[in-house]
């Protein structure tokens, strides 16, 4: 019996969210959440985005008034993700960028697939009843 071979982690860890482009978030809500019946987690009118719950999976749909269709995917760090991209091969398509709950970039394969990433470091959204955000938690936080 030989012994495995040690790798290391993927660098992909899982589907954050799918992003889908609408005109307003009042008539994206009406449609997957009031007639789609997808729960409503969150909603940031400051950034044009609300997030839906899908019930058998932690990755969230994303309503977006600003930005196109995209797959994001969760890494633990945006920049090392990057230059691990690069180095095999790929490019970088946008540097990293500020978001309230941490960092995003968009690299892409040798293929020309873009790979939105987010890494989580400032932590997840905290909100109010109606479901608007009022701050971003450490994961830690408890």
């Amino acid at each position: 019996m030989t012994d495995p071979v040690s790798h290391p982690p993927a660098l992909l860890r899982f589907v954050d969210a799918v992003m889908l482009p609408v005109p307003n978030l009042e008539d994206g809500l009406g449609f997957y959440r009031d007639k789609l019946h997808h729960e409503l987690i969150w909603r940031n009118d400051a950034i044009g985005q609300a997030g839906l719950r899908l019930p058998e999976s932690d990755t969230e749909l994303v309503l977006s008034t600003n930005l196109g269709a995209a797959v994001n995917w969760l890494v633990a760090s945006v920049a090392d993700a990057l230059n691990t991209i690069v180095a095999a091969g790929g490019t970088i398509v946008a540097e990293p960028t500020n978001i309230p709950v941490g960092k995003v970039a968009v690299g892409a394969d040798p293929f020309g697939n873009q790979l939105v990433l987010v890494e989580l470091s400032k932590g997840r959204y905290s909100t109010d009843a109606s479901g608007q955000v009022v701050a971003v938690e450490p994961e830690n936080a408890g």
